[in-house]
C-alpha cells in the first residue's frame, strides 16, 4: 500500500493551502490546524505532514506552538518542516512532539551541519525536502534558486545514509493539475532504494492509485483533501 500523508500547510496560526508555492495565492481552509489533525486522525490516517509556511519564509521556526497543539491532540506521526535553521530549532521541533523533521533549504545551503544532525539523530528522523521547479532546487519557501540540479541533490543525501526524499513539484502544488508521476517513476529508477515521498498536484483518488501503481512509495497530499476530492474509504482500505 503507498502510505498515506496528508498535509498541513500553516501561516498565521492557520490551515491553508499556496497555489503553485504563491504566498500571496494562499487559501485558508481552517483557523484550527488541531482541530483538523484531530479529523484526520479519526478518519484513519497515521501520518501528517505539516509546514511552517511562515518559517519558511522567515527562516526560524514560527508555528512550534500549533505542532505542539497537533501532536498533544493526536496520535499522528507528524513530520515538520519549514524555518528549521539550527540545532536548537531541531531540537524544539523533537520537543513540541514531531517524530520527523524535514530538511529543505539548510540541505542546500549547510549541509555539513546537516549530516552532523544526521549522524547525531539518525537519518529515519531527518527527511530531506528536494522542491523542484524545471528540474532545479528551490529553497526558503520556494522563493530562492538553490543552485542544484535535482538528481545530483537526491543522490548527495542518498548517500550519506539518508531514505526519505520528499520531492515537490512546485509549478504542480495546489494546482489539482495531477502530479509529476513521469519525474517520480524517474527518481525510482534510477534510485531504486529511495523511500520516495511524491508531493503535487494530486486532484483525486485516481492519481493517488497511479503513484501506487507504479510503485511510488508514499504520497503528499492537501487540497484534495481539503476540497472533498479523495474517496478516503477507498484509499484507506487499499491493499
Amino acid at each position: 500500500m503507498i502510505e498515506l500523508i496528508p498535509a498541513i500547510d500553516i501561516i498565521d496560526g492557520k490551515c491553508v493551502r499556496l497555489t503553485a508555492g504563491d504566498y500571496a495565492a494562499k487559501k485558508v481552509y481552517s483557523d484550527d490546524p488541531a482541530d483538523v489533525a484531530r479529523r484526520l486522525s479519526d478518519e484513519g490516517f497515521s501520518r501528517l505532514h505539516v509546514v511552517d509556511l511562515d518559517g519558511a519564509k522567515a527562516r526560524r521556526c514560527v508555528n512550534l506552538a500549533q505542532l505542539e497543539r497537533i501532536a498533544s491532540a493526536t496520535p499522528l506521526c507528524v513530520d515538520f518542516g519549514g524555518g528549521i535553521a539550527r540545532e536548537a530549532d531541531l531540537q524544539a521541533v523533537f520537543a513540541a512532539g514531531a517524530a520527523m523533521v524535514t530538511i529543505g533549504s539548510l540541505a542546500v545551503s549547510q549541509r555539513e551541519l546537516v549530516r552532523s544532525w544526521i549522524a547525531a539523530y539518525g537519518s529515519e528522523r531527518l527527511i530531506i525536502g528536494a522542491d523542484v521547479q524545471d528540474g532545479r532546487i528551490r529553497t526558503q519557501g520556494w522563493l530562492k534558486d538553490g543552485g542544484v540540479e535535482l538528481m545530483e541533490f537526491i543522490a548527495e543525501w542518498l548517500e550519506v545514509g539518508v531514505s526519505r526524499i520528499l520531492c515537490t513539484d512546485i509549478s504542480r502544488d495546489g494546482m489539482l493539475s495531477h502530479p509529476n508521476t513521469a519525474l517520480y517513476v524517474r527518481i525510482m529508477q534510477r534510485f531504486p532504494s529511495c523511500r520516495l515521498i511524491a508531493s503535487g498536484g494530486v486532484s483525486c483518488t485516481q492519481d493517488i492509485l497511479d503513484l501506487q501503481s507504479v510503485g511510488i512509495p508514499s504520497v503528499v497530499f492537501g487540497k484534495a483533501y481539503y476540497e472533498g476530492k479523495l474517496d478516503l474509504q477507498k484509499l484507506l482500505a487499499l491493499p
